[in-house]
């Protein structure tokens, strides 16, 4: 079975995760350190894809809506 990631990308997710028990891993647009490891693996899969590695697709679509709960559907009462 071929492999899903490339090894260049498995580098930069390493190095993405080094930088950030390290101290140094920045977010993009606020600049914040990274304290969380799957924003550090997923900042990792993103610099690995600006590169043009071997990594899948990211997934499209927001957030998740919550069964049952619509935005307004409350009856007023009079």
């Amino acid at each position: 079975m071929a492999r899903k990631y490339s090894k260049g990308a498995s580098k930069s997710v390493k190095s993405a995760m080094k930088r950030r028990k390290k101290g140094t891993l920045k977010s993009g647009r606020s600049g914040k350190t990274v304290k969380s490891r799957k924003q550090a693996i997923a900042i990792g899969l993103s610099e690995a894809r600006k590169k043009g590695k071997k990594v899948p697709k990211k997934k499209s679509g927001g957030r998740k809506k919550k069964p049952g709960s619509k935005k307004g559907s409350r009856k007023k009462k009079s």
